[in-house]
């Protein structure tokens, strides 16, 4: 404050000074555009009023540049009150009251666009007084004398200010940092390139020299602001710098606080960059070293890692508990895009979700039906149902009334679809979805998109038939329900590959069985087969399925027989680090068993601990005459 108040004392009196010779110099009275002959200055009252300008604007003197301004005490005092001037009228007053050389003019020019940032005043008054003119002149007339970190603090300013780039002295400037691009520190030189990849992008001929220029000097980096920066603002433009920035952020790991951790993770998540020897250091550094977590770190962590599927079960636990304490002063799209990332990433946070549930509940106003759809969206590919369950799906119903019609076809087929998965399509969900007008769009569309759109409405034809007794129609033509050969060629798992092995041993005979089954409901079983009451395998073929879209026999299976599905659950089909099998694959064994089958589940954690094809084959026999037991006593 003392400062501050002493600095507008001497602009307010600077007249009093300049009649007396003694105390000012000649060359600093000598009008703007004559030249004085320099002398000594005498100690002046405005040396102690030096005051830094911002770290954005300024990366700091060389150390040349330094000996040089401490060398000439007349220039230091300009550079003073350049620095110190608080106005445009101030600054352009100083530039009428004394010569200023082409370094000085460009200090004014970079303090013009400071003020203009900080103040937020209006640009086009400055470059159409003649005295800013004047000083682009000056700043021209000798460019090569402006210092390296001046000419670069320039550059910026009269990209900021809008000068025309067509304009011949805005052209100098750029080919006077272009011919000193390897005489700048890096330092500057990243700085550059962070302002230009903001302000110009990938299309900067000045900033690609510039990357290329930090590709080659990579190894001077010091220090994590420089790393982080980079990542995040030049990275995308230059994948040969990000493959560098990556080494240097992981020998840097240890340094990194939270926040720097937080945007590194956004970096590479935008860039779709999946380095995990970085992000696994990453995580480690965060677990050990930071206790407390902010919630906007805390959201991006979760984004950044549902974006690149990374899965790091200790992360993910940590974010959810600190998590928990905030949802309720969280807003909606904080809420919708934390839960999203959580279900992208298989992971389920019981106390997390039911405060989210309760969440809904409690601010139903302040949500949108897009928010509300990104909330069942999640709950149904984890399968979550909340424990006040009835509360929450009729506040759903509520909201939903009356939206269906505005709802974008994808996101209406995917509401729908997981409010299947959580046995809550009522009646008019179905009829919407279900109506001939609404998918006649897609039956001759062959993209993936349609062809997912697609598969999912026999989804949710399968629950009207199977699961919805109330429901008469409309339903999906036969022609929709034919299943739609994969995409791209098929890759058997070793789960598949033992599984179809061990059948052959229980299954005796071909004829007594089929294999990679595609049903009506949209749904695959890996093996099927009929046994009669002693559990002995019947040949199929006479047999009618109506669960097949072509039926190779017509005769109703004889007293006591059973039809049997054998159903393998990969890793994938569970959440992660659990037994608990994703939204998806529990519709899919509700409807199979809907449908009148006998479910035989062979998952991935049983199955490939067995070696030996008998352990493999004695394993599914028993699991078989589980089932039917249970079936019998039921």
């Amino acid at each position: 404050m003392a400062v501050r108040l002493v600095r507008r004392c001497c602009w307010r009196h600077f007249g009093a000074f300049v009649p007396a010779p003694s105390a000012v110099p000649a060359s600093l009275l000598a009008p703007a555009g004559k030249v004085a002959m320099a002398r000594a200055l005498p100690q002046a009252p405005f040396a102690s009023l030096h005051a830094s300008s911002p770290a954005s604007w300024a990366d700091g003197f060389s150390v040349k540049e330094q000996v040089e301004d401490s060398g000439n005490p007349e220039r230091k005092v300009i550079g003073e009150l350049i620095e110190t001037a608080m106005s445009p009228q101030e600054l352009f007053q100083l530039s009428e009251l004394h010569v200023l050389n082409s370094n000085e003019a460009s200090l004014v020019i970079t303090q013009l666009s400071r003020l203009a940032m900080e103040k937020q005043l209006e640009t086009k008054s400055i470059l159409q007084d003649g005295r800013f003119q004047q000083l682009i002149s000056i700043m021209d007339s000798q460019i090569s004398q402006v210092w390296n970190n001046t000419l670069v603090n320039l550059l910026k300013s009269l990209y900021s200010l809008g000068v025309d780039s067509n304009r011949r002295e805005m052209q100098s400037v750029e080919q006077e940092v272009l011919w000193r691009l390897r005489r700048l520190t890096f330092r500057q030189l990243a700085s550059l390139a962070e302002f230009l990849a903001v302000r110009q992008g990938k299309e900067s001929k000045l900033l690609n020299e510039v990357i290329k220029k930090l590709e080659l000097r990579w190894t001077e980096i010091e220090g994590t602001r420089s790393v982080v920066m980079l990542m995040g603002k030049v990275g995308h433009i230059s994948p040969a710098l990000m493959d560098r920035l990556e080494d240097k952020a992981l020998e840097l790991a240890e340094q990194f606080n939270p926040n720097d951790i937080r945007k590194i993770t956004l970096a590479l998540a935008y860039q779709n960059r999946r380095c995990v020897p970085l992000l696994r250091a990453l995580s480690y550094h965060l677990i050990q070293k930071h206790s407390e977590l902010s919630l906007n770190v805390l959201t991006d962590l979760i984004f950044a890692y549902g974006k690149l599927n990374f899965h790091q079960p200790q992360v993910f636990q940590k974010i959810a508990t600190d998590l928990h304490p905030h949802v309720f002063t969280m807003t909606p799209v904080e809420v919708t895009r934390c839960i999203r990332s959580f279900s992208l990433l298989k992971w389920l946070s019981l106390p997390l979700f039911e405060a989210i549930a309760q969440y809904a509940l409690d601010n139903t106003k302040q949500l949108s039906v897009a928010h509300l759809c990104s909330i069942i969206l999640s709950f149904a590919r984890l399968n979550f149902q909340p424990s006040n369950s009835e509360d929450f799906f009729n506040m759903v119903h509520e909201e939903l009334q009356g939206q269906l019609a505005s709802l974008e076809p994808h996101l209406l087929t995917d509401l729908v679809w997981s409010l299947c998965v959580l046995q809550q399509a009522k009646a008019p969900y179905l009829h919407r979805v279900l109506a001939p007008d609404f998918h006649a769009w897609i039956r001759g569309d062959r993209s993936l998109k349609a062809q997912n759109l697609r598969l999912k409405l026999v989804h949710i034809n399968a629950a009207a038939k199977l699961e919805s007794p109330g429901y008469r129609g409309p339903f999906l033509p036969a022609e929709m329900l034919s299943p739609a050969e994969p995409a791209g060629e098929k890759v058997v798992t070793q789960l598949q590959s033992s599984l179809r092995e061990a059948l052959a041993g229980v299954l005796g005979s071909r004829d007594n069985g089929r294999l990679d089954v595609r049903t009506v409901y949209g749904w695959q079983i890996d093996a099927e087969m009929v046994v009669n009451s002693e559990n002995k395998p019947l040949p199929l073929k006479d047999f009618a399925a109506p669960h097949l879209l072509r039926s190779e026999g017509t005769k109703p299976l004889p007293p006591g027989a059973r039809r049997v599905a054998f159903l393998r659950w990969e890793f994938p089909n569970f959440s992660n680090r659990s037994k608990d099998l994703l939204g998806r694959y529990v519709m899919a064994r509700r409807h199979i068993q809907a449908a009148g089958f006998l479910v035989v589940d062979v998952p991935h954690y049983e199955f490939l601990e067995l070696k030996l094809e008998r352990q493999r084959a004695a394993y599914l026999k028993d699991k078989l005459n589980k089932v039917t037991a249970k079936a019998l006593a039921s």
